[in-house]
């Protein structure tokens, strides 16, 4: 059922407006040593690792998130979407946002995350 899932594929700018006004959540689903590398603003970091492992911090998170969009982004979109599809068949409203690079082509600001 998964993998059947239909999820958008989103370009930063067909959902800049929803983040900007809350009603979409940004999440980062690379994982910890690659937000070294530059994170975009607002997004939650949120590991795909997690998401499939315990969810330590997926959890607390998707309780807050229930009636929200969620745009997910990583390095090059292919994990961004398996988290997409993930939590669509769970019932969440999903878009793949696909890589990082793509929100920072496109001018979305980006920060460095402090180190843990």
């Amino acid at each position: 059922k998964v993998m059947f899932t239909s999820i958008p594929r989103l370009h930063p700018a067909d959902c800049a407006d929803r983040i900007r006004s809350g009603s979409a959540i940004l999440i980062d689903v690379r994982e910890p040593d690659e937000w070294t590398e530059g994170v975009a603003e607002r997004a939650a970091l949120l590991p795909l690792s997690d998401l499939n492992g315990p969810r330590a911090l997926w959890k607390p998170f998707l309780e807050k998130a229930a009636s929200r969009e969620i745009v997910l982004y990583c390095r090059a979109g292919g994990r961004s979407m398996i988290a997409a599809k993930v939590l669509a068949a769970e019932g969440f409203r999903t878009a793949n946002g696909g890589a990082f690079s793509e929100w920072a082509d496109a001018g979305w600001p980006t920060v460095t995350p402090p180190s843990s």
